[in-house]
This record gives structure tokens, C-alpha cells and sequence, in this order.
């Protein structure tokens, strides 16, 4: 008799654990495609104006950008629900599987190549969120939304709450402007820290909104909104760095980067919020740390097999060449702020897409022969107070001709 009601609690918690799995696998898969159509969106809007990577805000015109967008939203809703039924230890490394998704639709549908070491980096994150997951913490779930505002405000988050913050503002401010478009570490830093505020904000409005269907109306207290308003503010901060790592990096090498500083730092947030590790064994400690360390391991050996710039592979269409032509040449020759601008506001007119799409598909550009792009570069410098289309138009040719050369080891006869 005294027996059945821990049976009944445990069959509860497995019930609710089960389904927070299955909707945390739904949105990794939603996720993961999401990032590759966003990324797909991105591209196609900045062969037409300025891109996000460089602050442009093009892509809110870009029907494709906003598919990506409900896909996204649709897997972070799923996300959402997954949150209220099992506890974030359990629900946030299963975002690794979104690194595969990813991963397989960046090889095939974005042509970014992913090396056998990339491969290996999966496989390293996917252990090591698995090696987490079987060792989470049961959680202990507040019975009201007071209880989780008595957590959030207690010493040690409001000091994690702040360091984030800090980071945060010192990597929008300070680190973003300078190498933001070089280091990747710049943007997803701001995502991640961000975004484990975000979690911990979502999951008190899910456990909320549980207890108002159960009948314990949560909408009357104010620490509902305010954890609705954090919400909203972090989600919004997390797309807006999301969207410039997607338009600067490759998505290959964004998803898995992204999913470990995230985990990580969403479960060092619920550790010290919800004291999701008090009670438990030091081996079980200690095989969650492991499994952490497994996952950096993995992001590591991932980052390290990143295809430099500019890519090795047959540009796919003319936006991939412009954004060659100005992201990659001038480090190497030089240019102005004058010129890039320029380019920017007159080249979607001179050069549109179907211009020189029959060029652009047969051209590999090697780093071995960036010496044969210097004389036509130092003319577009040159040229670019007169603004003549057919100008523009020869002098993109000039630099497909010197590359197909370099390509081929011949001149075309």
C-alpha cells in the first residue's frame, strides 16, 4: 500500500521524460534544416544588397530566410514543450542531433564539405551528449512560479545572471566590431551566453504554463511576465548573432560550435538555478563532466577541419563570386572603404545574376595562385570613380579569365 504511490511518481516522471525526448529529437531535426535554409536565404539576399554578416538587414525581404525562419520556430516551440515535461540536463544535449542534420543538408544542398575529422567531431558531440544524458539529475520541479523567481533571484545565478551579461556586452561592443567576421567564437559566445538565460526564462514560463492547465493560475503573478519579457529580449539578441555566424562561417562548423557552448552553458545555468547536481554520486559528477570535456573534444576537432577561405569548390552562383571578390582578395591586395560601398550600392544593378552564371559555375579558385588576381584587382580599385556598367561587367570577366588559367594551366586557345 505505502508502496504504490513512488510507483505511481516514477511512472509519472518516465512518462513526462519520454516525452520531453521524442519533442526534443522533433526540434533538433526542425533546427538543424532550419539552418540551412536560413543560411540558403542569407546567401540569396546578400547577392542582392548588403549582407547580415556586415550588419545588413536584406534578409527580412527574402521569402526563403523567413521558411527557415518558421521551421526554426517550429522546432523551438517543440524545444519549448520538450522543456515543461523533462529537465534541461536531459533536453538540451539532445540538440546534438540538429549537428547532423545540419551537417548531412550542408554536404549536399550548400556544397560545404564536411572532412572525415569533421565527421568524427559529430560522432565525439553525440557521445559525449549521450554520456550526459544518461547520467542527468532528476529534476525537482518548483510548484510555482514564485519558487522559481526565489531561484533566479538567489546569489549564485545572479552572479552567473551578470557574468553573462558581462561577456555578453563586452563581446557585442568590443570584440564583435574588431574580429567578428574572423573569429566564430564572437558571434555564437554572444548566442550561447545569451541563450542560456533564454532557457532558464522559457523553462519558468513552461513550468507556468503547466501549473495554470493543471489549474494553478500563474498568469496573476508578475514574475510570469517578467520571465516572458526576458524571454522575448534574449530570443531575440540570440537570432540577431545567430543570423551573422550563419552568414559568415560555415554552417558545418556553426551547428556543432554552437550546440556545445550552448550546452554547456545552459547546464552549468540549471546547476546552479535549479541545484540539479546536489543529491547526486561523485562518479555521476564526474561522468557529466566527462561528458562534457567529450564534447568540447568534438567541436574542437570539428572547428580545426573548417574549409578556409576562400572555399576550394566551384563557386555555385554569382553571389558566391561577389562575396569571394570582396570578402577574400582585398586581404591580400588591399582596398578601401569607399570601394566596398560602392560595390555594394551599384554592383546588384551592373553585375545581376544571370550575367555570368555559365562563368562562375567553372571556376575553382586556388590560394596557391592569388598573385594572378592582383593586376585586374588593382584596376577595379582604380575604376571604381567611373561606375560604368560594361566597365564592371570586363573586369569581372578579366578575373574569371586569370582564375580559369590558373585552374586549367592553360590559356584557352
Amino acid at each position: 500500500m505505502d508502496e504504490a504511490p513512488p510507483a505511481a511518481g516514477s511512472s509519472q516522471i518516465f512518462a513526462d521524460n519520454l516525452k520531453g525526448f521524442i519533442l526534443a529529437v522533433a526540434s533538433s531535426a526542425f533546427i538543424g534544416a532550419s539552418f540551412i535554409i536560413k543560411k540558403k536565404g542569407l546567401k540569396r539576399a546578400g547577392a542582392y544588397g548588403s549582407r547580415a554578416g556586415g550588419g545588413g538587414y536584406g534578409y527580412l525581404l527574402e521569402p526563403l530566410w523567413w521558411i527557415g525562419m518558421v521551421t526554426m520556430i517550429i522546432g523551438e516551440i517543440a524545444n519549448f514543450v520538450a522543456y515543461i515535461f523533462a529537465p534541461a540536463v536531459l533536453v538540451t544535449p539532445l540538440g546534438a542531433l540538429s549537428i547532423i542534420v545540419s551537417a548531412v543538408l550542408a554536404h549536399f544542398i550548400l556544397k560545404e564539405r564536411l572532412q572525415r575529422m569533421g565527421v568524427l567531431g559529430c560522432v565525439l558531440c553525440i557521445v559525449g551528449s549521450t554520456v550526459i544524458v544518461l547520467h542527468a539529475p532528476e529534476e525537482k520541479t518548483p510548484s510555482s512560479v514564485e519558487q522559481i523567481w526565489d531561484l533566479a533571484t538567489q546569489p549564485a545565478f545572479l552572479l552567473y545572471t551578470a557574468s553573462a551579461v558581462a561577456v555578453s556586452l563586452v563581446l557585442m561592443l568590443h570584440c564583435a566590431p574588431r574580429v567578428g567576421q574572423t573569429n566564430i567564437l564572437v558571434y555564437l559566445g554572444i548566442c550561447s551566453a545569451i541563450g542560456s538565460l533564454t532557457v532558464m526564462s522559457i523553462k519558468a514560463i513552461g513550468i507556468a504554463i503547466k501549473l495554470t492547465l493543471d489549474g494553478i493560475n500563474q498568469a496573476g503573478y508578475f514574475q510570469t511576465w517578467v520571465f516572458a519579457m526576458l524571454a522575448i529580449s534574449c530570443i531575440v539578441i540570440q537570432l540577431n548573432y545567430l543570423n551573422k555566424a550563419l552568414d559568415t562561417f560555415n554552417t558545418a562548423v556553426v551547428s556543432p560550435v554552437y550546440y556545445a557552448m550552448f550546452t554547456i552553458l545552459t547546464i552549468l545555468a540549471s546547476a546552479i538555478m535549479f541545484k540539479d547536481w546536489s543529491g547526486q554520486s561523485a562518479s555521476n559528477i564526474a561522468s557529466e563532466i566527462c561528458g562534457l570535456i567529450t564534447v568540447i573534444s568534438g567541436t574542437t576537432v570539428l572547428h580545426s577541419t573548417r574549409d578556409p577561405d576562400p572555399p576550394s569548390s566551384v563557386f555555385n552562383d554569382i553571389s558566391e563570386f561577389r562575396i569571394y571578390t570582396l570578402r577574400f582578395l582585398p586581404k591580400y591586395f588591399g582596398t578601401s572603404k569607399e570601394m566596398v560601398n560602392w560595390e555594394n550600392s551599384r554592383m546588384t544593378t551592373c553585375c545581376p545574376e544571370n550575367l555570368l552564371p555559365w562563368c562562375a559555375k567553372t571556376i575553382s579558385f586556388s590560394q596557391a595562385k592569388q598573385q594572378d588576381y592582383a593586376e585586374p584587382l588593382r584596376n577595379y580599385n582604380l575604376m571604381m570613380d567611373i561606375g560604368d556598367c560594361l566597365e564592371v561587367f570586363e573586369y569581372y570577366l578579366e578575373l574569371l579569365m586569370f582564375s580559369s588559367r590558373s585552374h586549367f594551366g592553360k590559356s584557352s586557345s
